[in-house]
């Protein structure tokens, strides 16, 4: 499942101080002070273009830190972008909070493998759902939304929605990137 694309030396790093603009130090600054530490991960290749990494941080800290989800359900979404992304930075960094989360091994374990897992929650189950039809036909069924807006009402189906894209944005930049896993992190196969 992984793909060729992801091979290769490492693009879109670290932009050298002597090249950072004042919006470039404004965007870092600002990226400090709402998450109390550097820029890393997506939000390096991002750097590259200020405003879109201000605004990418702070959709993501809402959709991590105030959504309707709870965590072991929105990680269960990042995972679920993440593998079908074939992301492997963000695996390495989202799978051990996702199982600090809550979520269960097997069901991380079968993610990975690109598996349904066997055994999920009734919210898992229609969050799988939902999250791998949008991922797999770019569009969900009548009877899949039907059961996320029952279970969820209709700002869970966005927020659900939100946090699938989001973290999908997130896996494109970093393939684009080639950022390479977190070292000694969980990685897909």
């Amino acid at each position: 499942m992984t793909s060729r694309h992801l091979f290769g030396p490492e693009r879109l790093g670290a932009i050298p101080d002597e090249h950072l603009t004042p919006q470039h130090r404004e965007a870092r600054a600002a990226f400090r002070q709402s998450r109390g530490t550097e820029v890393f991960g997506p939000f390096l290749p991002l750097l590259w273009s200020p405003e879109v990494m201000v605004r990418a941080a702070a959709l993501g800290e809402y959709l991590r830190e105030r959504s309707v989800f709870p965590p072991h359900l929105s990680e269960l979404m990042i995972l679920i972008a993440a593998r079908h992304w074939s992301q492997q930075y963000e695996w390495s960094l989202h799978c051990p909070i996702a199982l600090q989360a809550g979520v269960a091994p097997e069901v991380a374990d079968a993610v990975a493998a690109g598996r349904r897992p066997e055994r999920l929650s009734r919210e898992q189950d229609i969050l799988y759902d939902l999250c791998t039809e949008l991922l797999q036909t770019q569009g969900v069924s009548d009877a899949t939304y039907a059961r996320a807006l029952e279970a969820f009402g209709e700002r869970g189906v966005v927020e659900a929605v939100a946090i699938t894209g989001y973290y999908s944005m997130l896996a494109m930049v970093l393939n684009t990137a080639r950022t390479p896993p977190i070292p000694g992190g969980s990685t897909l196969e």
